[in-house]
């Protein structure tokens, strides 16, 4: 729900930012018709204060050349809704552009929908982290859930603050964007991640590339001090109705190279602790990898993940040539597990994942990217912090996530 905005802003309050030379209104919407007098990618940073103040939101868009001369001025229901435009038309020929200017959301409800979904997946890390990482009956104690805390609130934490990135960077560029919505889900994570939707336009390649880096980068922050909080502390003991089950497999999970580099910086501080016979890692530990886990495949450079935009914003419409190499690259690895691995003694191995995820990549790539509406070079020192960013990427990764095998 939108609330009301004043009148938008005055073409002459434009000037020496965009050359005006004709407006149009409709359903609420403005759109200044012109050319911009300064690198468009710096237009709507340049004039997104003049219009928040009057209530509106503001993008820029390429029409493409002008085919003719006049002005125009397409006006609201009545007359008195028409703003004259200022200067005279474009030279046929020219490339125009558009500041399109909307009234900006001014819904103060609560968010429930976003409300509701994060105390459900609450609820289930609490119930995951308690049976299988505290080894709690909670069937048999129900109100020991609760101190399964520290898991639900490593995991959580690493997941929100990865979207608050996202959030945070989307609004800074004047992105309309939702909170995050959580995905409950009673796996051996407790959840399946969780996701922002971005409502508004991207305005060029910076805002994407700031979008997309802002939450892997601010994942790996919280993962990084998850991980080393996990490692420091004391490991947890596996009680013998555990150990002496007949479930007849276990389930190892392998650490990346970050992962590796973390517990080594540990045990040089001094920090780390022994795991004895009886014993496992503490469960905080796993969130550190599962945050790990997620970032990588989050990076990957195909349709509108992180690393899709990433490398949208670096190389541009080249993004959907790397794209279409991802699935293939996965289906490789798969097969490649596939017939040098042995099978787990129940289920699909290892190679079922990376399948998985091929087929998901390949869903991504036929949907496309996200396409800012001016496409302008990205500056170099994104570019760099691109690259590194892919960099600690691969450190989160591992062909072999987790391993099967019998007792």
């Amino acid at each position: 729900m939108s609330g009301s905005a004043d009148d938008p802003p005055s073409p002459d309050r434009l000037a020496g930012v965009f050359s005006v030379s004709s407006v149009r209104r409709g359903d609420g919407t403005v759109q200044y018709i012109g050319d911009p007098l300064v690198p468009p990618a710096a237009v709507t940073e340049e004039l997104r204060p003049v219009f928040r103040q009057q209530g509106y939101d503001v993008r820029l868009e390429e029409l493409g050349p002008a085919s003719n001369g006049g002005t125009t001025v397409v006006g609201g229901p009545g007359d008195s809704d028409s703003i004259t435009a200022l200067s005279d038309a474009l030279h046929a020929g020219r490339d125009q552009y558009a500041l399109v200017a909307e009234p900006i959301d001014t819904d103060t409800g609560l968010p429930w929908l976003n409300i509701g979904l994060l105390l459900a997946t609450i609820a289930s890390t609490l119930y995951v982290g308690a049976s299988a990482w505290y080894y709690i009956p909670v069937a048999e104690a129900p109100l020991r859930v609760f101190e399964a805390w520290p898991f639900a609130v490593a995991m959580l934490g690493v997941l929100g603050i990865h979207e608050l990135g996202h959030y945070a960077a989307a609004r800074y560029h004047g992105v309309d964007v939702t909170l995050p919505y959580f995905i409950p889900f009673p796996s051996y994570l407790g959840t399946m991640g969780a996701v922002i939707n971005i409502r508004g336009r991207i305005p060029d390649r910076t805002a994407l590339f700031d979008i997309g880096v802002a939450g892997p980068l601010a994942g790996l922050v919280a993962t990084t001090i998850v991980t080393i909080i996990g490692l420091s502390i004391d490991p947890i003991t596996v009680p013998e109705r555990v150990a002496n089950s007949d479930t007849g497999v276990i389930i190892t999970f392998n650490y990346p190279l970050l992962f590796q580099a973390l517990e080594a910086l540990v045990d040089a501080l001094g920090l780390g602790t022994e795991i004895g016979p009886g014993e496992s890692v503490h469960p905080i530990v796993f969130a550190g990898w599962a945050g790990m886990f997620f970032t990588f495949l989050n990076l990957l450079p195909v349709g509108q993940l992180d690393g899709g935009h990433i490398v949208r914003s670096i190389v541009g419409q080249r993004q959907e040539t790397v794209a279409a190499a991802v699935p293939g690259a996965l289906f490789a690895l798969a097969g490649y597990l596939y017939f040098t691995r042995d099978p787990p003694p129940v289920g699909f191995g290892v190679w079922g994942l990376w399948v998985f995820w091929g087929l998901f990549a390949t869903g991504l790539a036929y949907a496309g990217p996200a396409r800012p509406t001016v496409d302008t070079t990205l500056d170099r020192r994104r570019t760099l912090l691109g690259l590194l960013t892919f960099l600690l990427g691969l450190a989160c990764f591992t062909p072999v996530p987790f391993e099967i095998s019998a007792i």
